[in-house]
């Protein structure tokens, strides 16, 4: 908590309705976000329990600097993740760390299961639980709209408010539901969306009216204001305000690292019709900002869609990106930009994880083809390049319509156990696969990530920066860069400023604000947090040697050419020995 020496934690139990407030001066060591969220997960831990049980705990946490530094904007929300069996962890913007600071809370935790369908309102006051079975089925945005107009009556401003919500996906706990902030940003990956559902909440608002004191301004506008100015002149954002990350799709399809068709490719022949440039020639209308980061990195597009006969048409607008393009467009061979926002907006809608839905489907539409599914599985004719067999697809996934789509909605790993195709059902421990197919790191560095996501340590960006590969040296950089990230998550950071918070940059901006800090200091805390991590992983049963990489991935040339099984398997091997020497660390 700013100028406290404690972590203000608030407890919510669903079952019985009751709530209190802890203030922990020893969480004060894991800095903050995804630090104090995995330590409060690996205490109210159930493993002798299924991770969709309402005893299992969700926990969200801000960080040491949320909000009041630029791009430190994220929350991050901690739980057992439905699609893998072990840790979830998953990372959103919005307007949510804001409304926690203001509301005067470092973490949450939401234990148990309510017992009508409902959603929670949380203030510096009240913890008031609400009946939701109103709007219980509701489509994601005509939900949210429901609950801001219902509580804007009670005086909650707009710019002090956060609404987190579930769409018809979690609430029919789909294992890759997300849950969506503010609209246009969202826990994506991990299944969040169906932890709510299974507790039978669909929605949380947070809201804040603080006023917060500074104690040494000069040192904060000191830093604060070099952090601006390395954010909005030195060039480092630009690309994300520019045409954002959509800019990568023309440069990963020529070097051949872009996902097409199942990854039956690594080009897509219509790359340029579907690139970051198409995009904003043809549908971008607006961008938009987190609260506290002056960047501009949400790029919303519009498409038109017809709503009834004689001419009747609306226009659409929906936030795009990199990943989202990949899965629902490269991946499925979709080449039209209007076809591809078309796809997002059932995504949204219906609140699902677009990465896992894209490559569930990319999958779907393979077993298809092979004969391990029939028609009468799919229910409509899934097809490469076919958007409106998808977006009918996507509803049967969030209704569960039958056994075929109950089993999609539990990933492609549990899908392909049962139907086959598991060397072409393209996931990494039951988490499926990002946008990058650039080399081992994009292969190894998932499949050892501690929520085995291309973001835990960057394997990707170490395949297309390293001039020559060398295992040990790209085992060592991912070891080292998943402690760095789990330090920097403490921030929380925007990943996309990771190269504006080096350390000096980290250690200005706490220092200004009261912590005593030292460069050592940050290394300890990332190897501490990770420790964590590997103990709710292993109290959960994972076990990294286990893991098996679908086939495909050493049959489809990546950018740095065909990869070798042996080799993965054998830096999987070498990054486990440091590991298990990280846990034999003592960091109290």
């Amino acid at each position: 908590m700013l100028n406290e020496k404690y972590i203000k934690v608030l407890y919510i139990d669903l079952d019985t309705e009751k709530v209190r407030i802890e203030r922990r001066h020893d969480l004060v060591s894991y800095l903050g976000g995804v630090g104090i969220a995995s330590k409060l997960l690996l205490e109210n831990l159930r493993p002798e329990l299924e991770p969709s049980a309402p005893e299992q705990p969700i926990v969200f946490a801000i960080g040491s600097g949320a909000y009041i530094f630029p791009v430190l904007s994220k929350t991050v929300a901690m739980f057992v993740s439905p699609l893998t069996g072990e840790l979830g962890e998953s990372y959103a913007g919005g307007r949510l760390a804001m409304s926690m600071l203001m509301a005067g809370y470092d973490a949450l935790v939401i234990t148990g299961k309510s017992k009508r369908h409902s959603y929670l309102t949380v203030s510096s006051e009240n913890v008031n639980i609400r009946d939701a079975r109103a709007m219980w089925g509701l489509p994601l945005t005509e939900s949210v709209r429901n609950i801001r107009d219902r509580e804007h009556s009670d005086g909650r401003s707009a710019g002090k408010r956060s609404i987190l919500c579930i769409g018809p996906g979690g609430e029919n706990c789909v294992d890759y539901a997300c849950v969506a902030v503010d609209v246009y940003r969202h826990f994506g990956r991990m299944g969040l969306g169906a932890c709510m559902g299974g507790k039978n909440l669909k929605a949380i608002m947070v809201y804040g009216n603080r006023s917060i004191p500074i104690l040494d301004q000069k040192a904060y506008f000191k830093a604060y204001q070099n952090i601006y100015k390395k954010c909005t002149t030195s060039g480092l954002m630009a690309k994300y305000h520019d045409l954002g990350t959509p800019v990568n799709i023309l440069p990963l399809n020529k070097s051949g690292g872009l996902p097409t068709l199942n990854l039956q490719s690594g080009t897509f022949e219509h790359a340029d019709a579907v690139s970051g440039e198409a995009f904003a020639q043809k549908n971008l209308v607006r961008k938009l900002s987190c609260s506290g980061c002056p960047v501009g990195c949400i790029h919303i597009g519009m498409y038109r869609r017809e709503f009834d006969k004689g001419h009747e048409y609306e226009a659409i607008s929906v936030a795009y990106d990199y990943e989202l393009i990949f899965a629902l467009g490269s991946f499925l061979g979709v080449k039209e930009t209007d076809e591809i926002l078309a796809i997002i907006e059932e995504v949204e809608e219906y609140g699902l994880d677009a990465m896992s839905v894209g490559v569930c489907l990319g999958w779907a539409t393979e077993a298809l083809e092979r004969g391990l599914v029939t028609i009468d599985d799919t229910l409509t004719d899934l097809k490469f390049g076919n958007a409106e067999g998808y977006i009918q697809a996507i509803r049967y996934i969030s209704k569960r319509k039958n056994e075929f789509y109950h089993a999609l909605g539990k990933g492609c790993r549990y899908a392909s156990g049962k139907y086959g195709g598991e060397d072409f059902a393209m996931q990494f421990a039951g988490n499926e696969m990002p946008g990058y197919h650039t080399g081992y790191g994009s292969v190894v560095g998932p499949a050892v990530g501690a929520r085995h996501s291309h973001l835990c340590n960057g394997g990707y960006s170490l395949d297309q920066s390293m001039k020559e590969f060398d295992e040990d040296v790209m085992v060592e950089k991912l070891f080292l860069e998943e402690c760095e990230r789990c330090m920097t998550n403490s921030l929380v950071m925007c990943l996309f400023a990771r190269k504006i918070y080096d350390r000096e940059t980290i250690l200005e901006a706490l220092r200004s604000i009261g912590w005593s800090i030292t460069d050592e200091d940050l290394t300890e805390i990332g190897k501490r947090i990770y420790q964590t991590k590997l103990q709710i992983k292993e109290a959960l049963g994972f076990k990294q040697t286990e893991v098996k990489l679908p086939k495909r991935f050493f049959e489809t040339p990546s950018m740095n050419g065909v990869l070798d099984e042996e080799t993965a398997y054998r830096m999987i091997r070498k990054y486990v020995e440091k590991t298990d020497a990280l846990m034999q660390e003592s960091y109290d």
